[in-house]
Parts: C-alpha cells; structure tokens; sequence
C-alpha cells in the first residue's frame, strides 16, 4: 500500500530475544528520583505492553514487559524509599504484576526467535539464488559474509515497535488517516470497557484478568457493531464476558482465533526471578479510604501523586538574573526524508481500520538516538483549555491541565484534557487530591502523556520549576511533553527536555531554591517544530474537570 524507502525497510527487520533484552535493558535508573515517578513508570510500561500486545506486536510486548521485570526487581526494591510504609503495599502488587509477566515472556520468545530465525533463512536463501545465478566466487561470498554481519549489527539497532508485519507509516503524511483510526479505536475500547462495567465485573477482576493475561481475545465480543452500541449489543456482550470471566482461562478464543494462551508451554530462559522471601510479603495494608462510586479503587497499586506543579517566583528574581532566563530554543530545519505516500491509506475501507495492521514509524530522536513516538494533538485543545482558564487568567492566577490519552498503532493520541483539582496563585499551580485523578485516569485505561498550563503575565519559556515538574513526567514516559500557554502574549509552545544533557541535568540538580540556574543552555528544546508532536485538525478530545 504504501512505499518505503531503502532506511525504511532496514527498520522493519525483526529482531531476536538477545537482541530485545539488550534493548530493554537501556535505559536510565536514576535513584534520587522519588519512588513515586518510579511506580507510574512501571504502571505506564504494563499498560503500553497491554496495547502492543493487543495488537499482535510480540517484539514490543517482550521489551516492555522485560524492563518492566528489571525495574521493579533490581532497582524499584532496593530503592531508598522502598521500605516507607505507604510504597510496600504498592511494590508487592508490582511484584505480582512481574510474575504474571514473566509467564508471557515464556511464550513469547520462541515465537520471537522462530520469526527472527525464518527471516535469516530467507536472507540466506536469496543470498544462495543470487550467488549462483552470477556464479559469486569464494572472494565474493568472503565479502558477502562481511556484508551479512554488517546488515546485522545494523538490525541491533532498528526498532522493536516497527515489525515487518504491519504498514508502516509516516505520522506527517497520514494524519487524516491517524485521525479515523483513533476515532474507530477509541470507540470501540469506550464500549470495551462499558460493556465490562455493564457486565457487572469489578474494575478489580477486570485488571486482575489482564495483568494475568488470562481472558485471551475477550476484547473482540467488543469490536462488532461499535459504531452502533444500543441496549441489544450491550445485553450480548455483557454475556460474552460473563461467559469468559466463569469458564475456562486457557486462553481459547472461539470463532477461530488462534491467538496462543498465556498458560502454555514454558521455556528454559532466564528471567529476572522474583525473590522467594521478600521484605514486603509480612506487610499488611490499612484499609484505603473509600471514594465515590466514579472513581472507586483497583487492585493495581495505588498510583504515586503527580508531578507538583511548584511556584515560579519571577516578580521576586533580580532584572539581572532575568537576563541570564534560558533562551527558548531555536526551531531547527529538519532534513527532508522519503516518507510513505498517504494517497493509498484513504482508499481503504473503514472495516480494515486495525491498528494491529499499520505500525506509525517514530517522527523524532532523542539526543542519544533513541526513537521517539508520535503524539498526536487535537489543535483546538490549547483554545479550550485557555478558556478554561480565563477566569484564573483574568485574576492573574496559574492554571494547569494533564493530557491524557491512548496508544494506537505505535502512536500515542491525546484524547482527554483532564482537569485537576488545584490550588493557584499568581506564581503557583499546585494539583491538589490527586488520588482522585489517577483514579480516574487509570479506571479509564489512559495514559499520562504530559502536562499544559499558562503563564497569565509572563512570556512562553520553561523556568527552572517547570523543568524540575516536567522532569517526573518525561521518567514516565520519555515522549511526555509540556504545553506553556502565555495568553498575555498570544504565544505558546510546546516543549521536551534534551537527552542529554537536559535530563540528566535536571534529574540530578540538588539545588532548593524556586527559581535557580543550570549550567547547560540546551536543557530543553522545542517538540512541535520539528519534533515528534504533530497537531492533528479533527482529532477529538474531551474535557474533564475534577474540581469541585
């Protein structure tokens, strides 16, 4: 359907398990940051190893749930806050959430391996045609060899989430298209989930099944007739769930589906394995307090507070210090690359809008190479949230908002604007009852994709607090982006911090003061133009306002 290029296609070569582990294992465990950020982390990687699961993605589900393993077992329990009371009840569900994972690694890998190992044959089977038919000499197959070794130290280096199973496209080309997939995909988990409401299965139960990775396809009852849920459809899905929460959990899927059960054979590798005798198996919690009925408790942890939004003093800092602000960062060209024409993808039909059929390649790299994907941002969203915001606006009081939203198809789409309970002051915006919030983001199956608030009275910039917030949410999730709205001077931008040196920097700065200095001058750069944030005209979103 779509073109690639020669780069391209060097990216879709799939990987093997020693290959993924190494991957996963790359990443930045850092300490000194709360274990808190750290437990978010671990509830963000299960929900995106849900999703690629979902959608037929192994190499990415083995990676996620691998460096799920590593972080919760050799860094999150030797943490320095992992023995304070109200995180022992939170690392020992991690800990369960880890043996349920390590039963789908099982499976996974000889699926892995047996795809890896047949795409190698293929190579060499068509190595062996074209040696034969131009009759390559032994100099020649010498040097084919070291080409082969090269081709496979270049395919150490492509990216899991892009498989050669799918279509992949560039997100610049195929917004429109990313835009009818996101509302059909959106659409039919909304009616997922009502149905299991409906269904009269607990949030608890729910969660319990899918972390265990014991309802198989449970989610297809849901894929038909989504654009027309009525009380019928409703009747017959909440059947079909009942049906599979009290029979059998082998993993079986009717109607044909061969989809592998979580519960089969199990494979010699070695895993992270969960310590028999832990400091936290005697520990037992204090009963949680009780919520109204829209944002009841489940059985994950409880999910770690948000990032504070902490005071910007800027009527109090020096006119000379004021000179020495960051600079925002210069908007630099991006190279011209061969991308995926998006003239095929709006000839297909509705019905074959399946994430698990089209994998969006990554947009932008960090500093450091790693790839980057794409958020999608509805452009009407800044306007509603500056409305919002009005009010505090007017009374020269900070406003704040959280993005939320999914991921579809290796692409993340923010889908709410989720409104917190706050406390504000001209300098100030702090997320007050913030139980409430994630409760409300994790009942809704979403994802914490970054952060947006204004500046009523000064320019579109990120002082030294907003790095030190922005910085929890970017160790959530690497993608995470800040919004900075300044109304009073019609400008607003749209920012991530640099890695590196902008990370490490802020992660590691020790200084206290509300407003203070970082040696580097490229601590954070620009997400929108270029970057991986891509505005996206129609994309749907809704408000949320959680305050009183």
């Amino acid at each position: 359907m779509t073109s690639h290029s020669k780069d391209e296609t060097a990216l879709s070569r799939p990987l093997n398990v020693e290959q993924i582990v190494k991957k996963a294992q790359n990443f930045d465990y850092n300490p000194l940051i709360p274990l808190k950020y750290w437990l978010r982390t671990a509830g963000t990687l299960l929900k995106e190893a849900e999703i690629y699961e979902h959608e037929g993605n192994d190499q990415q589900t083995y990676l996620l749930l691998f460096r799920h393993a590593q972080l919760v077992i050799r860094n999150l329990s030797n943490h320095p806050d992992a023995r304070q009371a109200h995180n022992r009840h939170a690392l020992v569900q991690a800990n369960k959430d880890v043996e349920n994972g390590l039963v789908k690694l099982e499976v996974l890998k000889p699926r892995i391996n047996k795809r890896f190992e047949r795409y190698e044959q293929l190579l060499q089977d068509r190595d062996a045609r074209r040696a034969s038919v131009s009759g390559t000499d032994g100099s020649r197959i010498q040097e084919q060899k070291g080409s082969t070794h090269q081709g496979n130290h270049r395919r150490l280096l492509s990216d899991p989430a892009v498989t050669t199973d799918t279509e992949t496209l560039a997100a610049g080309d195929n917004k429109e298209f990313a835009v009818k997939l996101a509302h059909k995909e959106i659409r039919r988990r909304d009616a997922a989930r009502k149905a299991t409401r409906q269904a009269g299965i607990s949030k608890e139960v729910e969660q319990e099944r899918r972390t265990a990775g014991v309802w198989g396809n449970w989610e297809e009852a849901f894929a038909r007739n989504d654009d027309g849920i009525d009380q019928d459809t409703l009747s017959k899905q909440m059947q079909s769930v009942r049906s599979q929460v009290n029979g059998s959990t082998s993993g079986e899927v009717k109607n044909g589906s061969s989809r592998p059960s979580f519960e089969s054979q199990r494979s010699n590798y070695r895993y992270p394995t969960v310590p028999e005798h832990s400091v936290y198996e005697s520990w037992r919690p204090s009963p949680s307090p009780s919520f109204s009925d829209d944002y009841s408790t489940r059985s994950r942890p409880r999910s770690p507070e948000a990032p504070e939004l902490p005071p910007k003093d800027y009527p109090h800092i020096s006119s000379q210090y004021r000179a020495a602000l960051p600079p925002r960062p210069q908007k630099e060209e991006m190279l011209p690359v061969r991308t995926a024409s998006n003239t095929a993808t709006k000839q297909i039909a509705k019905q074959d809008l399946k994430p698990s059929t089209f994998t969006f390649k990554p947009s932008a790299y960090l500093e450091n190479g790693t790839p980057l994907r794409t958020i999608f941002l509805p452009p009407d969203l800044r306007h509603r949230f500056l409305s919002i915001a009005q009010p505090n606006t007017r009374a020269n009081l900070e406003t704040c908002g959280i993005l939320c939203g999914t991921l579809i198809s290796n692409a993340l789409f923010i889908s709410k604007l989720v409104i917190p309970d706050q406390e504000s002051t001209s300098d100030t915006c702090e997320t007050i009852n913030e139980s409430e919030l994630f409760d409300y983001v994790d009942g809704e199956d979403l994802m914490v994709l970054g952060w947006i608030h204004t500046h009523p009275t000064q320019t579109c910039f990120m002082s030294s607090r907003d790095l030190h917030t922005h910085g929890g949410y970017q160790v959530m999730m690497p993608e995470s982006i800040a919004i900075v709205c300044a109304p009073s001077k019609g400008d607003w931008g749209v920012f991530r911090l640099t890695d590196p040196p902008g990370m490490k920097t802020v992660l590691n700065c020790t200084q206290t003061g509300l407003f203070h200095p970082h040696a580097e001058s490229t601590i954070y750069t620009d997400a929108l133009r270029p970057g991986h944030v891509y505005e996206a005209s129609g994309l749907e979103f809704d408000v949320v306002d959680l305050r009183p």
